[in-house]
């Protein structure tokens, strides 16, 4: 099993990074690909779980081992599958997601995608107690509003909600307030995104 691979990244789409290892292109697919740059020259660590199935052989990528962790406990529930535990860490909000499971708030745990009443109860059930060793990411808060963009960076901020397995009513009902905001990254985009997705 893979703890982490070190190299450059060379190309991003809304549902994965392609991480260059000694002139190997992995195929990574992470919660928010944006938080990563592309860049063939800066060599960075990107966390790694390998899920085997019968028909495939996929990598999840992490910005840091907290994230591996978490995922790791969410797939260990019922129910639970790479693609929900990834849009569930997609809010970077590792407070909030863990208050809510101690509080036992499965209205909170059923605004992501692919979660429904059940599995929420059963995400409460298994891991109440057993994901307070995990802190908030000072940098993983809501951006500031910025002036003056072109909207390329939203649509591949709608387009990586869509990969996370938000419906396009739930992406249409949010768009509004996506496009009043100018000047963000697609990465803050998407930030604010599923912010407003959760609220």
């Amino acid at each position: 099993m893979y703890e982490f691979f070190e190299g450059q990244i060379i190309d991003i789409t809304p549902a994965s990074i392609v991480l260059l290892v000694n002139g190997v292109g992995y195929l990574i697919y992470t919660a928010d690909p944006y938080r990563f740059k592309v860049d063939t020259k800066k060599t960075v660590r990107v966390y790694v779980y390998q899920a085997v199935s019968d028909s495939a052989i996929l990598l999840y990528g992490f910005y840091d081992a907290d994230d591996k962790k978490i995922f790791q406990k969410l797939l260990a529930v019922s129910g639970i599958g790479p693609k929900s535990a990834l849009a569930i860490l997609a809010g970077n909000d590792r407070s909030g997601l863990i208050n809510a499971i101690n509080n036992r708030d499965v209205k909170f745990l059923t605004k992501f995608p692919g979660v429904g009443k059940k599995t929420a109860q059963q995400i409460i059930l298994d891991l109440q107690g057993k994901v307070g060793d995990f802190t908030t990411d000072p940098s993983k808060k809501a951006p500031d509003v910025a002036v003056g963009t072109t909207s390329n960076e939203l649509a591949d901020a709608m387009s990586a909600l869509e990969a996370l397995g938000y419906s396009t009513k739930q992406i249409t009902s949010i768009q509004a307030d996506l496009e009043a905001k100018t000047g963000l990254t697609t990465d803050e985009y998407l930030s604010l995104g599923l912010k407003l997705l959760m609220h």
